[in-house]
């Protein structure tokens, strides 16, 4: 057999063989495929820090080699989606905010406070949050994904899986690649590398990728396109291997993005047929379908905004139209440069195996935006170094020691992790010129709608005069002139607010750990795992803002919130003016906290291997992710109660999240049959959940509570939904059944299928913390809802045919390969409107190579089909009483052609 196509069918074996209880993945070791003529595969796998046979190993864990990489067209980790049914990476306003998912679970990436609930590793070094992974990888040997909590091993804790990267590594002998693409879109990639032998025990490799390519979406305003490629990726490796029992592996690696990203478009009935008015104009009251579009002028503030300007063309066109109609001068510019430098060491002495991982690496990422997405000028960051900016200094150390005992009866592992992490989060959010007009307005709706006059400064003019009290007109008694000059107050409101916000953070996480399997006979095993970390971080803001219209309404209407008549309009006068607790009171300004977390988190898994070719196994795993500090000003209070003489920055902060996860399943394993089957159920607490709720982001853990609250955690009332301490639960249930198969009916030929059926939901009576808060109003869709972007059922499918052609060493290729999801929400909040509609999409590859694969020709197209879906679906900012949605979309079709050869 060839020995491209041995590869391709060993590790599709082993991509859909894997399913059992889970662990971490770790280091550089390879996964092996050994064949001949008269054996089946021995698939040699080390994620359990040990070299072992397919069959012996019960993790839940897919492989996808570099092959069906090459095959499927994937590049970076969201491309991933195509191939494993269990994962969903996503993207929103930033690609720094990049979110992976595992059966349903994930963390919302627009805060970096938030660490990942799913995390990336590249060669064994832990990147910060997922969306640092969001770039070019380069020539990848494989990727390894990993469904369950993570803790007992190497590497750094996680809830509900990591996804581990490794790099095609330095060999001993001398080859090189070239490869051109050339797409629609104007798309360019050219990725080339070199490998060289330097002596018999030192090699070197250097790889090298650009990717330009024009964007998805015509800012029709500003005339430039925005989610476009310009990208680059630079890599050089050396191995140094003196002796069979000793290696040495060093990566260096740079990359950089010049790109605009990212746009959005308002959400129409196409997309969400409950994107409509609802009649009483409350988004938390299911809307009828078929009533008219949100963006219709049956929509108060889109009369509104039409007024002030909107260009309608973006109200009326389809949801996926990728023309974009946003404030004249806005960009959504941004830069991104990441680099690090790591250094592997594997030595067997003695019988025992020393593994020593060291990681260093920076990151920095600003991005612009036209924050509101629309053509008047509401909200925006200019691209600075203060753009929605976050950079990471990290270090790591992994040491792991691994043999065995008692004449091989017992295999263990012991070891200690230390990471050392430097945040910092910048921020320069600002009101834009129109925003006064654009929220008097929205006063000028909740008194009369018939007197909002988006023409005039207050949204009123002459109409001011109907607030005098006089007979027949709204009468606000003697306190109408404070309410007068409130809403003028409120109409100054112009570019203004953040001039430079810093938040920084200091992480320092330490954890020993054992994994240890002890073979009870010859065919039972007992697996297990005992982790301890400690977890401490360092907090200090200090903030920037010019914001002085917030202090002047704050002193002027304050007094008016404690007569019931009038507190709601003059606390909606006040917020408004100081959304965000954005306020010059703040100015110069600092704060600092700390927290401090200890944790223990195991697994034990007990497996049954009745023949070389079945394992049935059962676990239980425990998981856990660090708390941490909301690092975003609006956290520190409710802007009506913001004190700036009595800051308390405990408001910042938000609970670990742990999870106590239970699985059971069988895997059977041939060469031309593999199937595994594994039914899990794993409850979160303190779940840890980032929402925008149309003005700012809250982050709130959610719990449930143990007696019904009657139905008060679905109410508008904050005050009402507490739970007594005693009684806190689990907030979120993820359960289901994954099933994988690979059958090989002939050499030539590879067929995949892949399904994961996930119930991931919260259970009913949420609240907020552990010490039974209500659950935020905001909130009030989620109890018993399933979580946002956590579709139920998901299958895969691939059919690879690798055909030779005649006898001149030609070989074939046709790769197809599709992802079937069911519906979701891609809202976090569950508001309606934003469900998106159950999809399928399609990659295909067609191909001839030459002898060896010396040279190849590709024709290729992802989405073939062209399906238009969304990956996310948000409440437009401050657009409201009733809200309109707007939407990051998924990628359209893509094709083109690539030319490879290599020696």
């Amino acid at each position: 057999m060839k020995p491209v196509l041995r590869q391709s069918i060993a590790y599709g074996a082993l991509a859909c063989a894997l399913l059992g209880a889970p662990t971490v993945a770790l280091a550089q070791d390879a996964v092996e495929a050994q064949e001949d003529d008269t054996n089946d595969n021995v698939i040699v796998v080390t994620a359990q820090g040990r070299a072992q046979s397919l069959s012996d190993v019960p993790i839940a864990v897919s492989a996808i080699s570099g092959e069906m990489l090459e095959q499927s067209g994937t590049t970076d980790i969201r491309e991933l989606n195509q191939i494993a049914p269990s994962l969903l990476v996503s993207s929103t306003g930033n690609e720094a905010n990049g979110s992976a998912r595992i059966r349903g679970i994930g963390t919302v990436g627009d805060n970096a406070g938030l660490e990942s609930s799913v995390a990336v590793f590249i060669d064994g070094v832990y990147r910060s949050r997922s969306g640092n992974a969001l770039s070019e990888l380069g020539p990848i040997e494989r990727v390894e994904i990993l469904r369950g909590p993570q803790g007992t091993l190497g590497g750094r804790n996680s809830t509900a899986g990591l996804i581990n990267i490794y790099t095609a590594p330095p060999e001993f002998d001398l080859s090189g690649y070239g490869a051109f693409t050339y797409g629609n879109y104007d798309a360019m990639r050219l990725e080339a590398g070199l490998n060289v032998p330097l002596s018999d025990k030192v090699a070197a490799r250097v790889d090298g990728v650009y990717f330009k390519r024009d964007g998805f979406y015509n800012d029709v305003t500003n005339g430039v396109e925005v989610n476009d490629r310009d990208r680059y990726l630079f890599r050089t490796q050396a191995l140094f291997e003196p002796n069979s029992d000793l290696s040495f592996r060093l990566i260096f690696d740079y990359s950089k993005k010049d790109e605009a990203c990212c746009a959005a478009t308002f959400v129409q009935p196409d997309f969400a047929p409950l994107a409509v008015v609802s009649p009483d104009l409350d988004p938390y009251t299911k809307p009828q379908e078929g009533n008219p579009a949100l963006t219709s002028t049956s929509n108060p503030i889109v009369n509104v905004l039409l007024g002030l300007g909107q260009d309608p063309r973006a109200l009326s066109q389809s949801t996926f139209d990728r023309d974009i109609y946003v404030t004249p001068g806005r960009s959504y510019d941004g830069e991104t440069e990441d680099w690090g430098l790591s250094g592997e060491l594997n030595w067997d002495f003695g019988g025992v195996r020393l593994t020593s991982i060291t990681g260093y690496r920076e990151y920095n990422n600003f991005q612009g935006s036209d924050t509101d997405y629309t053509t008047v000028d509401i909200l925006y960051r200019a691209p600075n170094e203060f753009g929605g900016a976050r950079a990471f200094e990290t270090f790591t150390q992994e040491i792991r020691l691994n043999g065995t005992a008692f004449n091989d009866r017992l295999d263990w592992l012991v070891g200690g992790y230390y990471a050392n992490e430097s945040l910092r989060s910048q921020d320069n959010l600002r009101f834009g010129t129109q925003y006064g007009t654009f929220v008097s307005c929205r006063i000028a709706l909740a008194i009369n709608p018939a007197l909002a006059n988006p023409a005039a400064d207050n949204c009123l003019g002459p109409a001011v005069a109907f607030l005098d009290g006089t007979v027949g007109n709204p009468a606000f008694g003697p306190a109408t002139p404070l309410i007068i000059a409130g809403i003028n107050n409120l109409s100054q409101v112009s570019d203004v607010g953040g001039t430079g916000d810093v938040y920084d953070q200091e992480s320092q996480n330490f954890a020993v750990f054992t994994h240890n399997i002890v073979h009870l006979t010859d065919t039972v095993d007992l697996t297990l795992g005992l982790r301890y970390t400690n977890e401490s971080k360092d907090f200090d803001a200090t903030f920037g803002n010019d914001n002085t219209i917030c202090p002047a309404n704050r002193q002027l209407l304050s007094p008016l919130l404690q007569v019931p008549a009038l507190a709601g309009l003059a606390g909606g006068l006040i917020s408004l003016s100081c959304q965000g607790n954005s306020t010059s009171e703040l100015d110069g300004v600092s704060l600092s906290d700390s927290r401090d977390e200890n944790e223990l988190t195991g697994t034990a898994v007990l497996s049954w291997q009745p023949n070389p070719d079945l394992l049935v196994y059962g676990s239980y795993s425990r998981g856990y992710k660090a708390g941490g500090f909301n690092l975003d000003r609006s956290g520190l209070a409710i802007p009506l109660f913001l004190n700036v003489n009595a800051l308390d920055p405990s408001g910042l902060q938000f609970e670990e999240e742990t999870v106590d996860a239970f699985e059971i399943g069988l895997k059977y394993a041939t060469r031309p049959f593999s199937v595994s089957v594994a039914a899990f159920h794993q409850e979160f607490s303190n779940f840890q959940l980032n929402t925008f709720n149309g003005s700012v982001f809250l982050v709130q853990n959610v719990n449930s509570c143990g007696t019904s609250l009657g139905g008060a955690d679905m109410d508008g009332d904050p005050t009402t939904g507490a739970c007594n301490p005693d009684d806190v639960q689990p907030g979120v249930v993820a359960q289901g059944i994954e099933l994988e198969t690979v059958i090989n009916p002939v050499r030539d030929l590879s067929l995949t299928f892949g399904m994961t059926y996930a119930d991931t939901k919260y259970k009913d009576n949420l609240i907020g913390d552990d010490t039974g808060a209500p659950l935020d109003p905001a909130l009030r869709l989620l109890p018993g809802d399933n979580l946002s972007n956590a579709p139920k059922t998901t299958v895969t499918g691939s059919i690879a045919f690798t055909p030779e052609l005649g006898t001149s060493g030609l070989e074939g290729l046709v790769f197809l390969n599709a992802r079937s999801t069911s519906a979701y929400n891609t809202g976090s909040d569950l508001l309606y409107g934003k469900e998106q509609e159950g999809y399928i999409t399609v990659n295909g590859r067609i191909g001839i190579s030459g002898n060896d694969r010396a040279w190849s020709l590709e024709l290729w197209a992802n989405n073939l089909f062209d399906k238009d879906y969304t990956q996310v679906a948000f409440n437009t900012p401050f657009v409201a009483p009733q809200q309109t949605y707007s939407a990051y979309l998924a990628e359209p079709r893509t094709y083109g052609i690539t030319v490879r050869a290599g020696f």
